[in-house]
């Protein structure tokens, strides 16, 4: 099913904008993010067909299936959560029975970890920014034959400066195990012979040739599998991040000279405040207060060093420790509520259909 199939099924019983609009932090160039529930028809629902979630590809839209998002607001999940308290300016339409579903039934002391977890893993992320600002991979890729080294004397130098050197052919080259020596091979030259040269392309590892026995080695090779591997993993992430990334916000954090996703940093603060919200008064608050959007703001703005503001949110968390635990809040749902209330919903719109 599609999200056109889906908006003209009639099956969505709320729609909302979500992300930064709704929580009072968007900017000119924000996005509309699109967040909806709805109740997938009888017979799919009884089929094999059960869809719980639609969206597109960007995930800036997506509708949760009345389970799924049930389910996901009893693991007070906070991107599902936030659904039960936007502003009224962000809902676009809601049906009677959504106003079933009240956020009494699912607020736990679950929030505590759920939301502080889920605010460290934006630190991770803006960590992870770091690394690749201050680590760029080079857009040309190495090859196998980049990982392999000659022993020479006492040292190493690498293949191609050890073939260079010595006006060697790749392609003339053999290679053959060296036995109880782990990625060390014997190195073999003969322009006569059809020896199988050292790597082919694009391969992940050397490849080794039959060798006469009257035939002598010229030096000892080794090859470093391990930091292939790895370099090719590293490879694919940041190109992959690179391709994937939002060109002006990237722009925008480097710009500040911090070398930290700043974005990630100001959602962290602001998962913090709400599971501080929760604990205090029982509510979640999607839409920030102008005093707090104020200081978000100078956290996007990178006006603070990264070391700093993960010092302040671990002070907030360990403060989160004391508030939950004496808030008035039940550990977990009540999951015979839950489900008591997914099926009544669910129910009295196959009914009324």
């Amino acid at each position: 099913m599609t999200i056109e199939e889906l908006k003209e099924s009639g099956a969505i019983i709320f729609e909302c904008i979500g992300g930064s609009r709704a929580y009072g932090l968007q900017t000119p160039t924000s996005d509309t993010d699109i967040r909806g529930v709805f109740i997938l028809p009888k017979e799919k629902f009884y089929s094999l067909d059960y869809i719980g979630q639609i969206n597109n590809e960007t995930n800036d839209i997506a509708y949760y299936e009345l389970r799924k998002f049930i389910e996901l607001c009893a693991k007070n999940n906070p991107n599902i959560l936030e659904m039960l308290n936007v502003p009224e300016d962000c809902i676009l339409y809601k049906h009677p029975l959504f106003d079933e579903i009240k956020k009494k039934y699912f607020l736990s002391k679950l929030c505590k970890n759920t939301f502080a977890n889920y605010a460290f893993t934006q630190i991770k992320k803006a960590r992870g920014l770091n690394k690749k600002i201050v680590n760029p991979v080079d857009k040309e890729r190495k090859d196998i034959e980049d990982f392999c080294m000659i022993l020479e004397g006492k040292k190493s130098i690498p293949l191609k400066e050890y073939v260079t050197k010595n006006s060697l052919e790749t392609q003339f080259c053999g290679l053959a195990k060296i036995p109880n020596m782990k990625n060390c091979f014997n190195l073999f030259y003969n322009e006569s012979l059809k020896y199988q040269g050292i790597a082919r392309e694009n391969a992940n590892e050397v490849c080794t040739s039959s060798i006469p026995k009257e035939e002598e080695p010229i030096a000892m090779l080794y090859c470093n599998l391990e930091g292939y591997s790895s370099y090719c993993k590293k490879y694919k992430e940041y190109w992959s991040w690179v391709a994937k990334r939002n060109d002006e916000r990237y722009k925008n954090n480097i710009s500040h000279d911090k070398n930290y996703d700043a974005k990630n940093m100001m959602h962290t603060f602001r998962l913090l405040h709400i599971a501080e919200d929760i604990a205090k008064n029982n509510n979640i608050t999607v839409r920030v207060s102008p005093s707090e959007r104020e200081y978000l703001f100078k956290i996007k703005n990178a006006m603070f060093e990264y070391d700093d503001l993960v010092k302040e949110a671990e002070e907030i968390r360990d403060q989160l420790e004391a508030l939950y635990e004496v808030s008035a809040l039940p550990e977990k749902p009540n999951l015979s509520l839950v489900n008591e209330l997914l099926v009544d919903i669910r129910n009295k719109f196959y009914n009324q259909v």
